[in-house]
């Protein structure tokens, strides 16, 4: 039950396998930004006013998202790089000659791959959630400048019986809802009846007052100016708040909070809360690679298998992350229940790396 006999050998795989990871990780986002940002270029520039600068902000805010995305990847690359160099180099013959089972070899990768998952998990509260969310609020308003408030929320559509409304942006929660630039588009079967637009609305308690108002009547073909109107009396400030509530967008407790108030307001959370459970078990997919692709440090290397080994290495971990992505769509909509929907591919996954595991190594 020593897992770790040599302190010497632990740090010597440890260092090897983050080394490669974080190598493989970079070269990746480098790829990959540089892709994505040659394809987002042109429609931000294509706002007026926009450089060098704003490209250099969606970087900056694409990057992280990037990075949280193709760690688990890196991780798994990592894990198959390492263990095949040292299988190519006669390291882990002489490993199990010195007595270790295939899971003391493993140990090191495993530890610091806990150790990766923890850093995953911080990272995706702290950088990669507000980041989504200021980049989603950016591409909202097609890369022109958005409202400074952490709770903006922009380029937001409510429908009110056959009417609509949209908000460009919303800001506050609960009755201090401040609506900004908003158009409502009062429709009957046949078409578009009147359009109004204001500057601003606020909630009264009894409906919206909206100030700034110009109103189109499309009967008449007239235009009107009015200092303020009271309207949207059936719209309740909550359905510009909780309309779009993005699980990346939010970290894990602002979306515990919000899947409170869309449960009190009588909406379906199911996928909310799949995606909750998910911010755990995402970056605990880290831990699983070295167990996925330990199939690549076994076996002879001069018997020829190696590539081989390898391959079974990759397609086990990207197995891995179509059934996460399968079952977390399953959840979105409520076909799986969340639990199942969040860790039923990590259990499973790690029950196949065992068995691979035992039965031709242990």
């Amino acid at each position: 039950m020593d897992f770790f006999p040599s302190r010497t050998l632990a740090i010597y795989m440890a260092k090897m396998f983050i080394i490669r990871t974080l190598a493989v990780l970079a070269l990746l986002v480098l790829v990959l930004q540089a892709l994505d940002l040659l394809g987002e270029s042109g429609k931000i520039m294509a706002y007026e006013g926009n450089g060098e600068a704003e490209l250099w902000t969606y970087v900056s805010l694409r990057a992280p998202q990037l990075i949280a995305r193709f760690l688990p990847f890196s991780v798994l690359l990592g894990t198959i790089i390492t263990l095949a160099t040292l299988n190519q180099n006669s390291e882990v013959i002489s490993m199990k000659a010195g007595g270790l089972s295939a899971h003391q070899i493993l140990a090191p990768l495993i530890v610091t791959s806990m150790g990766v998952a923890l850093l995953s998990f911080v990272f995706n509260e702290t950088i990669v959630a507000p980041a989504t969310a200021r980049l989603s609020q950016w591409e909202k308003v097609e890369f022109g400048p958005i409202p400074a408030e952490s709770n903006v929320r922009t380029n937001v559509w409510v429908k009110d019986g056959n009417n609509l409304i949209n908000a460009r942006t919303v800001t506050g929660r609960g009755n201090d809802v401040l609506l900004q630039d908003i158009a409502i588009y009062n429709r009957t079967e046949n078409g578009l009846k009147s359009l109004m637009q204001g500057e601003e609305a606020r909630f009264t308690g009894d409906g919206w007052r909206v100030t700034g108002v110009t109103q189109f009547d499309v009967g008449t073909g007239t235009e009107q100016k009015k200092a303020e109107v009271l309207t949207g009396d059936s719209i309740r400030p909550d359905q510009f708040t909780l309309t779009n509530v993005n699980a990346d967008s939010l970290s894990i407790v602002a979306l515990h909070t919000a899947i409170g108030e869309l449960e009190r307001a009588g909406r379906p959370t199911m996928g909310l809360k799949a995606g909750w459970w998910h911010k755990i078990s995402g970056p605990m997919s880290s831990i699983l690679m070295p167990l996925l692709g330990a199939v690549a440090a076994f076996g002879l290397a001069r018997s020829g298998q190696l590539f081989l080994r390898a391959v079974i290495g990759m397609a086990l971990g990207f197995a891995y992350f179509v059934a996460d992505n399968f079952a977390l769509a399953m959840g979105n909509i409520g076909a799986y229940p969340t639990l199942l929907a969040a860790w039923a591919p990590f259990m499973l996954f790690f029950l196949i790396g065992e068995t691979v595991l035992i039965r031709t190594e242990e």
